[in-house]
């Protein structure tokens, strides 16, 4: 069973399943509110229109999301505590709300956060603990990024999953996590991702992705 992207169904199917994180989106509305929206409208996944920051609350968590509320932040937060990691793609928050709801949740040090490096550095200031997970985007970039923000995991996609990027992460001793989804999201590409030094990847097949890393020895 397939769910609506940024619910809770859908992160509980991933803690069903076993993964280590599930990844969400992040989004403040008009009021100052925290919620999990991919595009920057309702469009797409709601029975609704118009974009998160100028929606409030209120009208938000009224739409339909699938058959479900459009959750918050804090709602996923307190699902994920003591069961999976998450991954925080800040789409539209303010890095003081990020730290402060991180808090509040005790999920501080179980949270990738992903995001623009200037964002990320922002959020470094204001807790250096935090472990920040920058995009690679070319072997000369990262280098930057890396005497910036000396980040423990780096972010490839498509693009930028290529040996002379990868390997200024791995001198750096920045774990990789790269995206695998779509076409590339099978076993076949799982395993070339994992040869080529990637420590974790993001699909959306959790459970067969875990029964593959187990069947190999390469996830508890």
């Amino acid at each position: 069973m397939s769910h609506v992207e940024n619910t809770l169904p859908a992160f509980q199917a991933a803690i069903d399943a076993g993964a280590d994180y599930f990844e969400l989106d992040v989004r403040t509305t008009s009021d100052g509110h925290l919620v999990l929206m991919h595009d920057n409208t309702v469009d797409r996944t709601t029975n609704g229109k118009g974009k998160v920051h100028d929606l409030t609350f209120d009208q938000i968590r009224a739409l339909d999301a699938g058959g479900n509320k459009v959750p918050t932040f804090e709602d996923a937060l307190n699902l994920a505590h003591g069961k999976i990691g998450v991954y925080v793609d800040c789409k539209d928050i303010a890095p003081a709300d990020l730290v402060v709801a991180l808090d509040k949740a005790d999920m501080s040090d179980k949270v990738v956060i992903y995001g623009g490096r200037g964002f990320l550095k922002h959020v470094q200031d204001l807790r250096a603990s935090l472990k920040v997970m920058p995009e690679a985007e070319n072997a000369a970039t990262l280098e930057k990024i890396e005497t910036d923000l000396h980040p423990k995991v780096v972010a490839f996609d498509a693009g930028d999953f290529k040996e002379d990027v990868i390997a200024v992460a791995k001198h750096a001793n920045s774990d990789i996590y790269v995206d695998r989804l779509w076409a590339a999201d099978n076993p076949a590409s799982w395993q070339d991702a994992i040869d080529r030094g990637a420590a974790g990847i993001q699909t959306d097949h959790p459970a067969e992705l875990v029964q593959y890393l187990r069947s190999h020895g390469l996830h508890k």
